[in-house]
């Protein structure tokens, strides 16, 4: 960090999360380098007073720390050691926050390769989709060293409402992946409660009112189900991703020794909406796979 106190930052990608966590680190007044591999995805930003940087390298020189949003473990790994990665700009203090979520075993690598250049690396992936990003009220789950996350921490609070240090390198994108879980499963669950309701003849809508604010409630039931009925099928969380997300879920369960029938069959329907070629709709377009599944 800087003897200032304020230290400079860098944001590398610019995606449905990316751009709005990193524009409220803007909003909160500091010094921001942007990178994405569009650049129109960072006009708004650069707009707003952020630099662009033509590569993670050229941002990361530039910065205290660095955050990173990506789609997967590859994305990350070419980030953060490509040609021009930010292993290029590598030095003691540098503290690389990685907002994506991938393999747990993988951060633990790409942390012990940074680290021999005396760069920290916080695995920190996000829940809360879209709306979470957009209104700072995401979770953040965070692995790495207890030292390097209390140095983050009020940045980490700019961008989010839960923050908690899960434990060392890799835990927190396995807390994640905890998370795809109930996230997923959930989500199931809604779209198979909303079909019982609708071929069962009752108002989806006001079923949804009567349940929601009982035992049965969910952040998936209130926030999806009523774009379910609606047939709003806008990504706040994309399919392709919650497939990717299950997969590693999976990776991970078989590594645990732990059999999870209902991800694999939860997995198994996401499948089925990309090979529809709907990877780009919002995670609710589940709704379509289970009301048209036969009896």
């Amino acid at each position: 960090m800087q003897s200032s106190n304020i230290p400079r930052l860098a944001f590398i990608g610019l995606g449905i999360m990316g751009r709005p966590m990193a524009g409220h680190l803007l909003s909160a007044e500091y010094p921001l380098v942007v990178h994405n591999r569009s650049k129109s995805k960072a006009d708004e930003l650069i707009s707003r007073g952020a630099v662009w940087a033509e590569s993670p390298a050229v941002a990361a020189a530039q910065a205290d720390v660095v955050f990173v949003c990506v789609t997967d473990t590859p994305d990350v790994e070419a980030v953060l050691f490509g040609e021009n990665g930010v292993a290029k700009s590598a030095r003691p203090g540098l503290i690389v926050v990685d907002h994506s979520t991938i393999s747990p075993g993988a951060t633990r690598g790409f942390g012990e390769k940074l680290s021999a250049l005396g760069t920290s690396l916080l695995d920190a992936p996000v829940s809360g989709g879209d709306t979470g990003a957009r209104n700072a009220t995401l979770s953040i789950m965070v692995g790495g060293a207890e030292e390097a996350f209390e140095k983050v921490l009020p940045l980490l609070n700019v961008m989010g409402k839960t923050i908690t240090h899960c434990g060392p390198s890799g835990a927190g994108q396995l807390t994640k992946l905890v998370n795809q879980v109930l996230v997923s499963v959930t989500n199931l669950a809604v779209c198979e409660a909303l079909t019982l309701a609708i071929k069962g003849g009752l108002d989806p809508a006001k079923t949804i009112a009567a349940v929601a604010g009982g035992a049965a409630g969910s952040w998936q039931l209130n926030n999806l189900g009523p774009k379910m009925i609606a047939g709003d099928f806008a990504p706040g969380f994309m399919v392709d991703l919650q497939y990717k997300d299950l997969r590693l879920v999976l990776e991970a369960a078989r590594q645990a020794g732990v059999r999870l029938e209902t991800v694999s069959r939860v997995t198994e329907s996401f499948g089925k909406l990309r090979s529809l070629g709907r990877g780009r709709d919002g995670t609710q377009a589940l709704f379509e796979v289970v009301k048209s599944a036969p009896v």
